[in-house]
């Protein structure tokens, strides 16, 4: 898995998927002090419904594995604290939820996963550079119990702590997949 982190990184966000076919996973946070990576934060995780996949393409309900960077962040909700440049946009959602809805709060914080993005633009930029066939809009989110369409969820206490932790000076990635295929 390692292998998978570009060496100008410091700071990892590992989702570790249950199996291929799993919504289940945990998320941990690492950050390089010196040459060796310090595990400093963990948590319980969902991932794509039908769990990941190696070709992901919209609408396939699974998580692309792989490693991406983390530039950008954003919510419905004011900025927490984030390092990494954040957009608020109260309405930037809420055509993906409705009012009373039980997802209604899963993008009060996000942070894009520069899967099929162009960075720099706010997490809800529709571009994608692949082609819309390739899926994109993959980001961290909160959690709401169960698997999503390709994001990765995590508690609201962990995405605030990941927003006040990852540092883009740092070159923050999150290294994502089914565990047999982290480990191969």
């Amino acid at each position: 898995m390692w292998k998978r982190v570009p060496v100008d990184s410091r700071q990892a966000v590992v989702v570790y998927g249950d199996g291929r076919d799993s919504a289940e996973s945990t998320v941990v946070l690492y950050e390089k002090q010196g040459t060796a990576w310090k595990r400093t934060g963990s948590w319980p995780a969902h991932n794509g419904r039908l769990g990941w996949t190696t070709d992901h393409h919209m609408d396939d309900e699974r998580s692309p594995v792989g490693a991406f960077s983390l530039t950008d962040a954003g919510g419905a909700r004011k900025d927490p604290g984030s390092r990494l440049r954040y957009w608020y946009d109260d309405n930037a959602f809420a055509s993906m939820t409705e009012e009373g809805d039980e997802h209604a709060h899963d993008f009060d914080y996000v942070i894009a996963i520069d899967y099929n993005r162009l960075k720099g633009l706010p997490p809800f930029d529709w571009n994608r550079p692949q082609g819309v066939e390739k899926g994109g809009g993959i980001w961290l989110h909160l959690d709401h119990g169960d698997g999503t369409s390709a994001c990765v969820t995590v508690p609201e206490s962990g995405m605030k702590t990941l927003l006040g932790t990852l540092d883009p000076r740092l070159h923050p990635v999150v290294v994502m997949g089914d565990r047999g295929r982290l480990s191969a």
